[in-house]
């Protein structure tokens, strides 16, 4: 009994380790520090983008994709990002972000369905956001904890990758590019 009792244990520990230590979450701006080439928010998210994502349900299995157009506004260290999603289930949504650069490369973010205020670091190639957002009702409602990346590509393509947890279980998995439209 003591030596399941140990394996299991041990088991436990090391889903925890591997949750923590080895996952998305783990990843830091300063891991990104001095990479290249340099993200700057008021010159990346500025004017029209295009992007398509998809978006994976907590089982890991495709659940949507979507269309966006995003068009980024600055004036000086104040910003919006205002987002038109087509859904492949036909459904669509609107969001605009207020942005507020702060210093060192760090700024806040609003918009309509998230709790509180975002907070987010631009290191290198790389912006991380958190916050928390409310999901539609159409959706659940349900509050979740988001993690979002963004890395800058030499193209000028954006990558993103989202995470979603509730109760620190991943609920949701976002992963979209988002590039300048020309």
């Amino acid at each position: 009994m003591k030596l399941l009792t140990a394996l299991l244990l041990i088991a436990l520990v090391a889903m925890i380790a591997k949750t923590y230590l080895l996952s998305f979450r783990f990843q830091s701006p300063e891991d990104y520090a001095g990479t290249g080439p340099e993200f700057v928010l008021t010159k990346h998210l500025s004017g029209e983008i295009l992007s398509e994502g998809l978006i994976f349900g907590p089982n890991g299995k495709m659940a949507n994709s979507f269309t966006a157009i995003m068009v980024g506004e600055w004036e000086g260290s104040s910003g919006t990002l205002s987002e038109e999603f087509t859904y492949s289930n036909g459904v669509t949504q609107s969001r605009k972000w207020y942005l507020t650069l702060g210093p060192d490369n760090t700024f806040t973010a609003t918009a309509d369905d998230l709790v509180g205020e975002a907070r987010g670091v631009v290191s290198g190639a790389t912006v991380q956001l958190n916050y928390t957002i409310k999901l539609p009702e159409s959706a659940g409602g349900h509050v979740l904890q988001a993690t979002d990346w963004m890395y800058l590509t030499e193209s000028g393509v954006i990558l993103n990758k989202s995470e979603m947890r509730k109760f620190g279980l991943k609920a949701a998995e976002l992963v979209a590019n988002m590039r300048p439209a020309q």
